[in-house]
């Protein structure tokens, strides 16, 4: 049996528990959610070098999944743009079912090989690709064609599960496995097991935006004012980096359409 499929012996009784002690117990396991990922860093880091490479040669990042790890993959991809200012064609995330799985199960297509296949191959798929399957048992027949396809293209293929030896992990280039082991309720694999990959995600995408130079030190310098928070996280990091007060870096960013590495290397016209 898969250990995400097991019984967690801390929890056996957790129906019967005060809600102080469910929380107790949610969050110790939270804890060895984030063992779990620690344990995977070498292959992340793996990863996002991997990625990163084909990025520079034009590739994309995609993300494909089923049920809590294709929504996991989509808000990953989705908050890509306004984050680091790339394309909505950079990271993409795909779910098995399409939009309406977002909100809705739909979950006999997580067994569909062919509709994993043709989901990705809709994307035209190159050599430059990175394809990011993600399943926490690991043997979901949807991204299993998917990756299968990818590999057929030339793509780097990577795998994102739970479970050792699962049927993605042998198919990928690399494979970053988070042993997360049984879950509170019992096979709810959105709980602690969807927590690691979300973290595993923010590490990938986070990495690979770096790498391709969308931060300066720690800042977030290729957003866009896109409402009033946003317009004013870039004013204080114009003011910080340049070294002026607010009011000076407002004008700045004013004088560049609020273009945050202009505006530090143009400032305002004399």
């Amino acid at each position: 049996m898969l250990k995400t499929e097991q019984r967690n012996s801390n929890t056996t009784h957790i129906d019967k528990m005060t809600a102080l002690e469910m929380a107790e117990v949610m969050q110790k396991e939270n804890v060895n959610a984030a063992l779990a990922v620690e344990a995977a860093l070498p292959d992340i880091a793996k990863a996002i070098d991997e990625v990163s490479k084909r990025m520079e040669n034009k590739g994309r990042l995609f993300y494909i999944g089923c049920g809590t790890s294709g929504r996991l993959g989509v808000l990953d991809a989705s908050e890509c743009p306004p984050t680091y200012g790339v394309s909505p064609d950079l990271v993409v995330g795909i779910i098995a079912g399409g939009d309406k799985a977002l909100r809705n199960a739909v979950e006999k297509i997580e067994d569909n090989y062919d509709s994993g296949k043709s989901d990705l191959a809709a994307y035209s798929i190159t050599k430059n690709d990175s394809v990011v399957g993600i399943s926490v048992a690991g043997g979901a027949s949807y991204v299993v064609g998917a990756l299968e396809y990818a590999k057929s293209r030339g793509a780097l293929t990577v795998s994102l599960s739970c479970n050792e030896n699962s049927r993605i992990s042998q198919i990928s280039d690399i494979s970053i496995i988070t042993d997360t082991g049984a879950e509170v309720v019992t096979g709810s694999t959105r709980m602690k097991a969807g927590t690691a990959h979300k973290m595993v995600l923010n590490m990938l995408s986070t990495g690979v935006m770096i790498k391709l130079g969308r931060v300066y030190e720690n800042y977030m310098v290729h957003i866009k004012p896109v409402n009033a928070k946003l317009k004013d996280r870039m004013i204080r990091i114009v003011s910080e980096i340049a070294g002026v007060d607010k009011e000076q870096a407002e004008l700045m960013l004013e004088a560049n359409s609020w273009v945050i590495v202009d505006a530090i290397e143009k400032g305002t016209p004399k």
